[in-house]
């Protein structure tokens, strides 16, 4: 069989038959995944089996759908000697309202849904919803809402308090109080924190109150400026040159001004020299103005200079005091590991609002805890209706889970749900626990530690039946699911899985017991054959002469009697 691309056959599945019933899982296509060369195969809706000896690789198929639920890929999944596997459903999901997944991750949707990995053979692979590549996380995030696997290692979900909680929580449909709980919870918990940290800050700052105030008195004390060390180092240059600066003022000034070798008496001679020519020779009239202001600007400088050397004069109290002063402000620098006065402010008003703090943190903290309190009450209010809610659904499962397991051989059982009231967490102040009895006199206990494997699988088939009517769940594959069970209990297991198929849903089992194999309305088996190039598992449905040798020899072991010829046509007749 020749592979054609995914696009090509997305038109040939969508023009099968249609089936007035939804078929959700519709097909499957696998090709060089680890002993499967092709397998392209059709599902249909209701209650389908699978049966294949232990070994025939009834487990590749399992992992095959795995990857398409986003499970982790592996080299070692592709066949040896291919460049890469690729695994492809088609879902019809026209009745299950999932629009809004697609249209929030900008996929195509029709009310036909193809996933598609690619694994290549360095272990690297590519996700596909609809054609369209996709991060694995969004093909996990879709997949939860199309495929249930139920395996033998999710009996162990009995011991889990969280999985016990969400089968009330799913019976209650109770999301809506959750919401309004969650929502309370996680301001109580912000209440919880900010007061919190503030006893945590108060302890602290209680612990340092005596050094805090030492530091605050002392920058406060120095009466900071902002500017002022700028200013004083400036002026400390000045002071600490004096002499300098007024003989260079000095020369400046008698360079400029001395009489009859003076600058300023040189541009007096010109300017007139020329002034006394302009009437004669225009052309040099600007020459003479720019000459006049030039000595205007020059006789200006000379006064200028002249005033700055009758107002500089050495004061050396004025230089000891801005060396003080600079002196205690390196001083604080140092002590308090900052670079500048701005920096010293800074850390005076977080002193002065700390100390703030330590006086007014009583009225703070009592406010603070006033406010968590009263978040509390509103969380545990909400806490308490959500607990009414679950505990009025924990009724309904009680009398569901006795009505289911009586038909599963244990005409005896008592089945209880467990309350009891813990601080509020993300999922309420409820812990519950389901208690299990098979008998009248055994006192009730967790189930996960009284029950046998084959009660196990009877309660989880149950718990599963129970819940999916509640959960828009398209398949649901149960793998060996009735393990520890034989005989009459394996029919009655069957017929609940029937009759979860006949309730707009597709149920698909793998099973070794010809009981549930009989009632299934499909039936594939799962084989191994050699070849040249090595072993490799098949998968095919079965015609009804097929089917019934399949049951026969799973009747009556490698041998096909006539005797198991007829049981296997009676149990085909029953179903």
């Amino acid at each position: 069989m020749t592979f054609s691309s995914p696009s090509t056959r997305r038109r040939t599945i969508s023009g099968r038959k249609s089936n007035s019933e939804p078929i959700m899982l519709k097909h499957l296509y696998i090709k060089n995944f680890t002993l499967i060369d092709e397998l392209d195969i059709d599902f249909y809706p209701a209650f389908s089996v699978i049966t294949g000896e232990t070994g025939a690789g009834k487990s590749i198929i399992l992992g095959a759908l795995h990857l398409l639920l986003g499970q982790r890929a592996d080299s070692k999944q592709v066949k040896s000697g291919s460049t890469k596997c690729i695994i492809e459903a088609t879902f019809d999901i026209s009745r299950y309202g999932m629009n809004d997944f697609f249209t929030a991750h900008d996929i195509d949707y029709d009310g036909e849904c193809i996933l598609r990995r690619e694994v290549n053979a360095s272990g690297k692979s590519r996700a596909f919803i609809n054609d369209t590549p996709v991060p694995l996380t969004d093909m996990r995030e879709l997949g939860e809402q199309l495929v249930d696997i139920h395996s033998q290692h999710q009996n162990l979900l009995l011991q889990k308090e969280d999985f016990q909680l969400s089968v009330v929580d799913i019976i209650a449909a109770d999301s809506e109080q959750r919401a309004c709980y969650l929502k309370a919870y996680q301001a109580y918990q912000a209440a919880k924190k900010a007061y919190e940290d503030c006893v945590r800050q108060t302890e602290q700052s209680k612990e340092n109150e005596e050094y805090l105030r030492f530091q605050y008195s002392e920058l406060e004390k120095a009466q900071l400026q902002e500017g002022e060390q700028a200013d004083l180092e400036q002026q400390q240059q000045t002071l600490s040159h004096v002499e300098e600066i007024k003989s260079a003022l000095y020369e400046a000034n008698g360079a400029i001004a001395t009489e009859e070798s003076g600058i300023l008496d040189q541009l007096r001679l010109a300017s007139d020299r020329v002034s006394e020519i302009t009437a004669v020779y225009p052309e040099v009239k600007e020459l003479s103005g720019r000459l006049e202001s030039a000595y205007i600007e020059m006789k200006d400088m000379a006064d200028e200079l002249e005033r700055r050397m009758e107002l500089i004069d050495f004061d050396p109290e004025e230089l000891n005091r801005v060396n003080a002063r600079l002196d205690l402000l390196y001083s604080l620098e140092q002590r308090f590991h900052f670079a500048s006065v701005e920096e010293l402010i800074g850390e005076r008003d977080r002193l002065k609002d700390a100390i703030s703090a330590i006086d007014g943190g009583d009225d703070r903290l009592a406010a603070l805890r006033l406010d968590m309190e009263q978040a509390y009450a509103r969380c545990f209010d909400e806490a308490g209706k959500l607990t009414a809610i679950r505990k009025k659904a924990a009724v309904v499962v009680e009398e569901e889970m006795k009505k289911r397991l009586v038909p599963l051989g244990i005409p005896h059982v008592r089945f209880s749900i467990d309350f009891t009231t813990r601080d509020c967490s993300p999922s309420g102040v409820d812990k519950v626990s389901f208690l299990f009895s098979a008998n009248s006199s055994s006192p009730l206990q967790p189930v996960s530690q009284v029950a046998s494997g084959g009660e196990i699988a009877r309660v989880m088939l149950s718990l599963k039946a129970l819940i999916s009517g509640a959960v828009k769940l398209p398949t649901i594959i149960f793998d060996e699911i009735d393990t520890g069970v034989s005989g009459r209990v394996a029919e009655q297991m069957a017929q609940i899985m029937r009759e979860m198929g006949d309730q707009h849903r597709q149920v698909i089992s793998i099973t070794h017991l010809p009981q549930i194999a009989a009632l299934g309305s499909h039936h594939y088996k799962v084989s191994k054959r050699e070849t040249e190039t090595g072993t490799v598992s098949e998968m095919r449905e079965l015609t009804p002469d097929e089917r019934v040798r399949e049951i026969a020899q799973m009747l009556g072991g490698s041998y096909i009697s006539q005797a198991a010829i007829e049981n296997a046509r009676n149990l085909l007749k029953l179903s």
